[in-house]
């Protein structure tokens, strides 16, 4: 059994309050399907809705901490060392079409450093939790990523460019090189419980271009601690600023990397 400091029963509280809503206006998505309206709408209010209510709880919790939100950006707190970095809804296109993968993400960075991440998926009501220096954790449970040393044996999971994000070219280029060395390649629709997914031994590796940093923070803590190795694909080390990750355990972190265009 994980034991939580103070800042980790604050973020789990947070998550769990915005994920009761969350999961109302998931039921309710099968019905706006067929309304004029469509749904798209909807699914911009449950976002910022959830944002809306990791604020309050955070803030109140935490008077004075900085915010990087999806949808509020960055507001500035009086407490210069601690910021907060959360997506309330990772995975909108998956909750838009009724597919139960998305997660609520929360990072914290002390200085700087990324110190604590929290990725929530309140239908499977799986929590991946870490902190800094205390290991990662499902529901309590330690969690490592995974052994495997085989590319041949191992699964990959990738964003794919759309609608003008990212570099199509370069990931056919990547799709190219790694599709006849590995066991799969996955496109879930989530970030962040990709990068979870890395944390918990599910997939070997994980790589990704063009992401937003919150989409990331939370999951860069979690990996790490679950003993991963996480960096930039070119190696800078600037990937919250980049959005060009690569997540892996030790053996794939190296042949992923040598895979990709460096």
């Amino acid at each position: 059994m994980a034991h939580q400091s103070p800042v980790m029963n604050v973020m789990i509280g947070a998550a769990e309050k915005a994920a009761r809503n969350l999961r109302r206006d998931f039921g309710e998505i099968e019905n706006l399907q067929v309304s004029s309206k469509g749904p798209g709408d909807f699914v911009s209010n449950a976002d910022l809705k959830a944002e809306k209510t990791l604020f309050e709880e955070l803030s109140r919790a935490r008077p004075g901490y900085g915010f990087l939100m999806e949808e509020n950006g960055l507001i500035e707190g009086q407490d210069k060392t601690h910021r907060w970095i959360i997506d309330p809804l990772d995975g909108t296109t998956n909750f838009l079409h009724g597919i139960p993968h998305f997660a609520i993400s929360i990072g914290l960075e002390r200085d700087g450093v990324l110190v604590a991440g929290l990725i929530y998926n309140p239908v499977t009501d799986e929590v991946y939790n870490a902190e800094r220096g205390t290991g990662a954790y499902l529901n309590n449970k330690r969690i490592r990523v995974s052994s495997r040393t085989k590319m041949s044996e191992s699964l990959f999971a990738t964003g794919i460019p759309h609608q003008g994000r990212s570099d199509p070219e370069k990931f056919v280029k990547d799709m190219n090189t790694l599709m006849p060395k590995v066991a799969g390649i996955r496109r879930f629709g989530s970030a962040a419980l990709d990068l979870a997914y890395v944390a918990a031994g599910r997939l070997d590796g994980y790589w990704d271009r063009a992401l937003q940093p919150w989409d990331m923070a939370a999951g860069i803590v979690i990996v790490r601690e679950a003993g991963g190795m996480v960096s930039d694909i070119d190696l800078s080390g600037k990937f919250l600023d980049s959005g060009n990750i690569i997540a892996a355990n030790e053996s794939m972190y190296d042949a992923l990397g040598k895979c990709l265009e460096r």
